[in-house]
Formats: C-alpha cells, sequence, structure tokens
C-alpha cells in the first residue's frame, strides 16, 4: 500500500468518525444544559408546576440559556389583557454546557500544534448542523400556556362577571433561536481555540497565539475562579442559614450572574435598576433592598455599603483576583514579553470580559394584569425587575484595573521560567 493511500484511508476515516465524535459532543452538551437547569428549576420549586408543564419550562430555560429567545404573551379575555417580558441568561446553565460542548470540540484536535483551515471549519461544521437541528427540537419543547387563577375578593368577582379568565404562556421564536443559538456556538468554540494551549491553529495564526492565548486563558480562570468562590460561599449558607433549596436553585441557574456582577461592582462599576412587585433579585438580600424603590436606582458600592458595609470586601477579593490572572498570563507568555505588553494585554482582555459581563448580565422582566384598560390590577399579579450596566464607566474602569494589574502581575512573574506557548 502506498504512503498516498494510507494518507487518504486516514483521512477518510478522521471524516468518517467525524460525525459521531460531534454527536457525542453535542449530546453531552444537551445533558449538562438539561441536568443543570432541570435540578436548578427543581430546587425552586418548578416541579410542582400544573399542567405537566416542567419538561416545556426546562426546555425554555435551555432555550435561553444558550442565546435564544423565549417570548411571554398572555390573554385574558374579551376586555382583559396581560402583558409579560422576560429577559435574562441562567449563566449557570449556560456555563455548564459551554464547558462540556467545549471539551467535546477540543478532545479530537489535542496533542497537535497546527491545523488546517478546512480541516477546523469541517470540524465546526459538523457540530452546527446537529446543533442546529437541536436547537430545533428544544424551540418545538419549550412552549405552554397558564391558567392564572384570579383568586378571591373583588378582582375576582370582576373577573368572573367579565368572563376574563387570564392565561400567561411561553414559546420559542424558532428563527430568532436558530440563529442566535448558532451564533453562540460559533463563539464558543472560537472562544475554546483562544484559550487551550493544546489547541491547533491554522499555520498564519500561530503568530497571535503568544499576544492572545495567555490573556484569553486568564481571563476565562478569572470568571471560573469567581465562580467556585460563589459555590463555596452559596454552600456555606446552605449549611449555616437554612433555605437550602433556594440557595442550589440559585447555585444551578444563577449563579455567575451574581458573581460576575460582584466582579464589576469590585472594580467599582455601577448598575442601573428598580425591583418593583412579588419578584425580585435572588440573593443577597441586600441587593434587593438598594432597588426596590419607586424609581430606578443605582447599584454600587456606596449604595450597598448603606446596608452592609462588607461590600467593601468585593474591592479586596477583585483586586487579588486580578493580581493573580496577571501573574497567570504573565507565566504563560515568552520571557522576551516586556512590563508594558503585559499591562495592555491585561487591559485588552479585561475590558473584553467586563464588555462581555455587560452584555449578558442585565435583567429585565415584567408582568401585569390589566382589566378595562386600566392599569395593573391585584397586587401580586405585576412586577417589575430591571438592572442594566453603565457601560462606558465599567469599560473605562477595566482599562484602568487591567494596566495596573498587568503592570504588577509581570513584576511577579519576573523569576519564574517562562517559556510561552508551545
Amino acid at each position: 500500500m502506498s504512503f498516498q493511500e494510507t494518507g487518504d484511508r486516514s483521512r477518510t476515516t478522521r471524516a468518517s468518525h467525524g460525525w459521531g465524535d460531534a454527536l457525542v459532543a453535542v449530546l453531552a452538551g444537551l445533558i449538562a444544559l438539561f441536568a443543570t437547569a432541570a435540578l436548578g428549576l427543581w430546587a425552586a420549586g418548578a416541579a410542582d408546576l400544573p399542567g405537566n408543564a416542567f419538561p416545556s419550562v426546562v426546555a425554555a430555560v435551555v432555550v435561553m440559556a444558550v442565546g435564544g429567545t423565549v417570548e411571554l404573551s398572555g390573554d385574558a379575555g374579551f376586555i382583559a389583557e396581560t402583558k409579560a417580558d422576560l429577559s435574562v441568561l441562567p449563566l449557570s446553565v449556560t456555563l455548564a454546557g459551554a464547558l462540556v460542548i467545549a471539551a467535546g470540540f477540543l478532545r479530537p484536535l489535542r496533542h497537535r500544534a497546527v491545523a488546517g483551515t478546512r480541516e477546523l471549519m469541517g470540524w465546526a461544521g459538523r457540530l452546527a448542523v446537529l446543533w442546529a437541528l437541536a436547537l430545533i427540537g428544544l424551540s418545538a419543547l419549550a412552549r405552554h400556556t397558564f391558567d392564572i387563577p384570579l383568586g378571591e375578593g373583588t378582582v375576582g368577582d370582576i373577573g368572573d362577571l367579565l368572563d376574563a379568565s387570564p392565561k400567561v404562556g411561553f414559546r420559542a421564536d424558532f428563527a430568532l433561536t436558530l440563529v442566535l443559538g448558532l451564533v453562540w456556538l460559533a463563539g464558543l468554540l472560537v472562544l475554546a481555540l483562544l484559550v487551550s494551549r493544546k489547541a491547533p491553529l491554522p499555520a498564519r495564526l500561530l503568530r497571535f497565539q503568544e499576544s492572545v492565548r495567555p490573556a484569553a486563558f486568564a481571563m476565562v480562570v478569572l470568571l471560573l475562579a469567581y465562580v467556585v468562590v460563589g459555590v463555596v460561599i452559596g454552600l456555606v449558607v446552605a449549611a449555616t442559614r437554612g433555605h437550602t433549596a433556594e440557595t442550589f436553585a440559585v447555585i444551578l441557574l444563577g449563579l455567575p450572574n451574581l458573581v460576575w456582577l460582584a466582579l464589576t461592582l469590585g472594580l467599582g462599576a455601577s448598575w442601573d435598576g428598580r425591583v418593583d412587585g412579588p419578584f425580585g433579585l435572588p440573593m443577597p438580600h441586600v441587593l434587593d433592598s438598594v432597588l426596590r424603590t419607586p424609581e430606578n436606582s443605582t447599584l454600587n458600592l456606596s449604595s450597598l455599603s448603606d446596608y452592609d458595609e462588607r461590600v467593601w470586601w468585593l474591592v479586596v477579593v477583585a483586586a487579588v483576583m486580578l493580581l493573580g490572572a496577571a501573574f497567570l498570563m504573565a507565566a504563560r507568555s515568552p520571557a522576551r514579553m516586556r512590563a508594558w505588553q503585559h499591562a495592555l494585554h491585561m487591559a485588552v482582555g479585561l475590558t473584553l470580559t467586563v464588555l462581555t459581563i455587560c452584555l449578558v448580565a442585565p435583567v429585565d422582566a415584567h408582568y401585569g394584569l390589566s382589566l378595562l384598560g386600566i392599569g395593573d390590577l391585584g397586587g401580586g399579579l405585576a412586577g417589575v425587575v430591571t438592572l442594566s450596566p453603565q457601560l462606558w464607566s465599567a469599560l473605562g474602569l477595566a482599562v484602568l484595573w487591567g494596566l495596573v494589574t498587568g503592570f504588577l502581575g509581570s513584576l511577579l512573574a519576573s523569576r519564574v521560567h517562562r517559556r510561552g506557548e508551545v
């Protein structure tokens, strides 16, 4: 058998096995997404929802976690209407699925220095095709309608008299979920290639790995370190203060939403928000206290310290974490790289990280019932939760923190043996 025939057979074998590897990666990612969402919703009490809605609710949370869109709708009969809007990413679910899918994507590529652009595109394309089919299935499952009891008293009597039977439901937007879900996957695969030292790159991109990969890896480690610290704190709270189910619901559904918000607050960033009605932010309680005002409030270290002065420790935690990330970045960089270059790379990496947090962590939720076109009825049936960043000040602070910690991290790593990316 000739060398060329052997090479052709090897390429054919890799191609035939590629679909199997892609299927395993997608299925493993879906299992991680569904398991995390289901456990979190079960801990939150969603398993008791009427009409066997639990599987549909889990699917809707998974759709939102991978960048898809879930539309809320309401109907309350002839002269009444319901209004509901929800925009929030359950980042615990997102993180679980992203880590598993990224590992499945990188596994066949490990232990190689260079890969052709066509090979990487083909491998990513197989994943994308299977992921698109998964998104279609998720969109079909993520739909349900609930009947909302008006209860007793005047509101219930009016509703019975006028035959206003409120309903609220949700459904995934097929087109937007497919497009945004594929964009989410593409971003995840690119980030996986940027972060992993063992992942091969096309030859023409190798010259960028020494400046990009150490910073990207350091930022991912920074975000994961905050999540680990949050998990430890959550477990301690569950063990010592009760509310075990609620705490695990937060850990499994929205822990990164909270700890990455804490990272930006530790940098000095401010967020604007409001909490009104029965809804609220899950934990800690101090956030809900600051935002529960008639008008929008500013959430920052100053406003939080009025309720609990321990929030100033967020600055100390941010400084330690950023110095650790800067040291790690410098230690993975070539020894010839100078301190000002480390500072610049850290500033760019941290600014992009804070920008990402500001894009994925905002919350915007509203629900209300209107009868005869007059306002929101029934106190317990109306509520608002909003939270959005003051973006430009947050990015400016990220640049400053990145320059300082990047320079200091380079000095700390100056005595460490550094060989850079291999």
